[in-house]
């Protein structure tokens, strides 16, 4: 997995997570993501590091603004291509798996594309 793909996954985790329950942990992440704590402790120091989260006094995690833009991208990206392909007969389960693939080498041309489809012909 490139790094950027693989930190692209850990913010849309935050953000799938912040939704879901309020708050962040480390621990929340690794248990989503099913990576050990060691691996997602160094992965959240390179996220604080390049400034897509920080940690409040009660080491929640919080995404700021970049990273929150490129967790809400990713999120759309899986969001919408799941909806496609299953609207194509994909069962859900594989459509979630492959939207994971895709969502991250599909260029903004052809995300753009399939999402005005989509819309057009009343799938979102």
């Amino acid at each position: 997995m490139r790094s950027n793909e693989s930190a692209e996954d850990y913010l849309e985790a935050i953000l799938m997570l912040q939704n879901e329950k309020g708050y962040v942990r480390s621990i929340d992440v690794a248990h989503s993501l099913s990576f050990t704590k060691p691996s997602v402790s160094v992965a959240m120091k390179s996220l604080r590091e390049k400034g897509y989260i920080t940690f409040d006094e009660m080491s929640h995690i919080h995404l700021t603004e970049s990273g929150y833009a490129i967790a809400a991208k990713i999120y759309e990206r899986h969001d919408v291509l799941s909806r496609a392909l299953m609207s194509l007969g994909v069962d859900k389960e594989t459509a979630l798996a492959d939207s994971c693939k895709i969502e991250h080498d599909l260029s903004d041309i052809s995300f753009e594309k399939i999402k005005e489809y989509l819309v057009k012909v009343g799938v979102i």
